[in-house]
């Protein structure tokens, strides 16, 4: 089974992040950067599929050179080849779907793994973006995942209970927290890993579709009030909604 999984590089989420002087991206300096933890779960799946059926795990990541750490990372868990994009300024998610898309047709997987949003700008767009501009069936928030033979098998979070669909390879599958507990890499295999290769790709230009124009932290300045279900205090809650919060 020839596997894909995308991977990104995002700030862990222990980190204080701050907003850059620019006020259009986060201040780096000092953040501690890793694996998306939704993406730990893809490499995982991608693993065991390779370990039940034979075949090889591909993990690719768009992004600089110091993107290299997350790619050791997967090869320390496992991955049998690795590949580094190389794009200094990334626009927006099109631009990361469409370069998962011009690798994903060179190696024509049988299966793409990737988690269901990365932990910085939490979109939740690759996944899916990325299966139509594939032509692909997708499943989201996958929870539970069977193939047998081409038939794929997924079980995905939805409100209040799950739901079982089904597709056929080749897919684009993204995966939620539960679908597997994710291997942590051995001593021995990351020093390993640092001697093994990592294939660089110049990124193809693509077209923003989308772009920053601010960025701000959460305001701390919050009055919470308390309010019954007394006629008075439901009149006095319409009240607030209406005119502070000019949400009705």
């Amino acid at each position: 089974m020839n596997i894909l999984v995308c991977v990104s590089r995002v700030p862990d989420t222990a980190s204080r992040v701050l907003v850059g002087s620019d006020g259009k991206n986060i201040d780096s300096s000092g953040l501690k950067y890793v694996v998306n933890p939704y993406d730990e779960f893809a490499i995982e799946e991608g693993l065991r599929l390779r370990e039940k059926n034979g075949g090889s795990v591909t993990v690719v990541t768009i992004g600089a050179d110091i993107s290299k750490d997350i790619l050791r990372t997967a090869l320390a868990m496992g991955a049998d080849k690795v590949i580094l994009v190389k794009a200094e300024n990334i626009s927006d998610s099109y631009f990361i779907i469409h370069n998962l898309a011009e690798i994903a047709k060179e190696i024509s997987p049988d299966i793409i793994l990737l988690g269901k949003q990365s932990v910085d700008y939490d979109s939740l767009q690759v996944a899916p973006s990325l299966a139509e501009m594939l032509g692909l069936p997708s499943i989201s928030l996958v929870s539970k995942l069977t193939i047998e033979g081409n038939k794929v098998r997924a079980e995905r979070d939805v409100e209040g209970g799950k739901e079982v669909l089904e597709a056929s390879l080749p897919c684009v599958i993204s995966a939620q927290k539960g679908l597997n507990d994710p291997r942590y890499p051995k001593l021995p295999d990351i020093m390993k890993a640092k001697q093994k290769p990592i294939e660089e790709r110049n990124a193809v230009e693509a077209t923003s579709r989308t772009s920053v124009l601010q960025m701000t932290i959460p305001s701390k300045k919050r009055a919470g009030k308390v309010l019954t279900d007394s006629d008075g205090d439901i009149a006095e809650l319409a009240r607030l909604l209406h005119e502070e919060a000019k949400v009705i």
